[in-house]
């Protein structure tokens, strides 16, 4: 999917691939990645939300790397990243912003509320990307959160699955009254650990704010 000349790739589960307006390759949480990306490594930057294997995952990141890219990662992932020989490592936590190649990218917090899978404490996070104007809201693993009122973005990413995450009322629910995107949300984490395609077209169906793209992954 394209808009504003940003390109989306939905990679399934909470993996991206996005594809700025000057042609830079981010991916976000790359997890069993389709052959077509196997030994593609055309990243200049990776960002990784948190340490669950469905997120930081060596196999998939090797695919994508090479010796330029970036891999911007919450704290809890550096030690590991460090050990399996990973360059150009930037931990990051909850409230820094930061410049790399020119992209504008704010570290949010990512947790549940009524869950102890991902907990504030262990600072995983989400992440706003700004690129050609636009506020590009990948959450993470997390719940509905009250720090979500002040991100305004263009474009949200939400895990809509349950379990683990927000179901897809609470998600649809989030985005009604917490982010109201104003032009798009993509719904994520199903398909792959947890959750279906149904989770995704009940989201959609409650969510009154925005525009809905259920992306078919790559």
């Amino acid at each position: 999917m394209e808009i504003n000349n940003i390109e989306f790739h939905w990679l399934g589960h909470d993996g991206f691939k996005i594809v700025t307006d000057d042609n830079k390759v981010i991916y976000i949480d790359p997890y069993k990645l389709s052959k077509a990306y196997h030994k593609k490594n055309d990243a200049e930057l990776v960002l990784i939300s948190h340490n669950h294997f469905d997120h930081l995952s060596i196999e998939d990141l090797r695919h994508i790397i090479n010796d330029e890219t970036t891999v911007i990662a919450s704290v809890e992932c550096g030690e590991k990243l460090n050990q399996e020989g990973f360059k150009n490592v930037i931990s990051v936590e909850p409230g820094q912003t930061i410049q790399e190649k020119n992209i504008n990218i704010e570290i949010v917090p990512a947790y549940n509320i009524d869950k102890n899978f991902h907990p504030k404490e262990d600072k995983k996070v989400g992440f706003i990307i700004t690129c050609n104007n636009m506020r590009i809201y990948h959450s993470g693993d997390t719940d509905k959160i009250p720090e979500m009122a002040k991100y305004n973005p263009d474009i949200a990413l939400v895990p809509v699955s349950g379990i683990y995450v927000m179901t897809a009322e609470e998600a649809a629910d989030c985005v009604n009254n917490l982010l109201k995107p104003t032009t798009m949300v993509i719904p994520m984490h199903y398909g792959s650990v947890v959750g279906n395609i149904d989770d995704a077209l009940k989201f959609k169906k409650s969510v009154n704010v925005c525009k809905v793209e259920i992306l078919s992954r790559e």
